[in-house]
């Protein structure tokens, strides 16, 4: 029976990580949408190659420093030398469960979707070269010690010491919207006050292509599927209700974006109603365990509504965040 279970919820984890590797075109996509022509294979090259880079750092000592020991029993950052180029995940568990090759390149992923989101902040005024770089000493400096906070939990039994807002805080943040998308939030902010803003800002280029927001948008909303159901460890009971809670929360937020849109500027737009639609997705992902689905409704609606807001803060305070990343 454990042995059919464990298969079980290897199979659903390996069904996650599949949906959730969908999101790096689904973004590429949804950013490269949201800029002019001339601007759009650019941005898809930064998508793909910021989380390029992140996947090859991730597999010299991404796992050790964001799963393993805390270095000091600090909870700051895991032991980056204990198991360099993850040689010791070829060997297969005596005790069975969900193969550690396979949490380590579920996590792979969450690495270079961090990455590649700050990439909508800088359109149009970084070139490709300084932004592999960039990806790879800010994965290395930023994300890495933040994602230990948060997916590192102590385990007494081996005597290892995880992260502190996981333990010492004791705060539950389901899918890891702290190390993800509010690490990418304030990175994109910092990055875009850094660069300065792009000639002629605030007037600058339209969407050359809203159909592919659409696409990008709603293959994202496939992979959250997984990026959150993913999260829940296995095929059980909380996969069901994260699945749900997130489906309601997408929903919601669609809804939310395009009523504060018809109320301020008369009507609805699709570029708002998928904004919308993924900033309640963002709003959902550290809660999608812990709310009914009456709350996931709640959050899914104030993330549209409030990320629709927003977006006129840039206007407003003079930074130039290209596709409202921040926001």
């Amino acid at each position: 029976m454990e042995q059919a279970l464990a298969a079980a919820d290897t199979a659903w984890i390996l069904a996650a990580f599949t949906a959730v590797a969908l999101m790096v075109p689904g973004l590429a996509l949804f950013y490269g949408g949201m800029l002019g022509v001339k601007s759009a294979l650019n941005m898809i090259m930064m998508v793909l190659g910021g989380f390029a880079v992140a996947g090859v750092v991730w597999v010299f000592f991404g796992p050790a420093a964001v799963l393993g020991d805390s270095v000091g029993g600090l909870g700051l950052i895991g032991n980056p030398f204990t198991d360099v180029g993850l040689a010791s995940l070829l060997e297969e568990d005596p005790a069975g469960g969900i193969p550690a090759a396979l949490t380590a390149a579920f996590h792979l992923l969450f690495a270079g979707i961090t990455v590649a989101i700050i990439a909508g902040a800088v359109a149009d005024r970084m070139k490709f070269s300084a932004w592999l770089v960039f990806s790879g000493i800010w994965l290395v400096l930023v994300y890495f010690p933040i994602a230990h906070w948060v997916f590192a939990f102590d385990d007494e039994e081996a005597g290892t010491k995880g992260g502190w807002i996981a333990n010492t805080l004791g705060a539950h943040d389901f899918a890891g919207g702290t190390a993800v998308h509010m690490n990418a939030g304030v990175a994109a902010l910092a990055v875009a006050l850094a660069l300065g803003a792009r000639r002629g800002f605030p007037h600058v280029a339209r969407p050359h292509s809203l159909p592919l927001v659409v696409l990008g948008g709603g293959i994202l909303m496939f992979g959250w599927f997984g990026f959150n159901g993913g999260s829940a460890g296995g095929a059980n009971h909380t996969a069901g209700v994260v699945v749900l809670n997130t489906m309601a929360a997408a929903v919601a937020g669609l809804l939310g974006w395009i009523l504060v849109e018809r109320i301020t500027e008369k009507h609805a737009t699709t570029l708002g109603a998928v904004s919308g639609m993924i900033a309640a997705l963002v709003g959902i992902t550290p809660a999608a365990s812990l709310v009914s689905p009456l709350g996931a409704l709640a959050i899914g609606v104030v993330s549209g509504a409030v990320s629709c807001f927003a977006v006129g803060w840039k206007f407003k305070m003079g930074y130039d965040d290209s596709l409202d990343v921040v926001a």
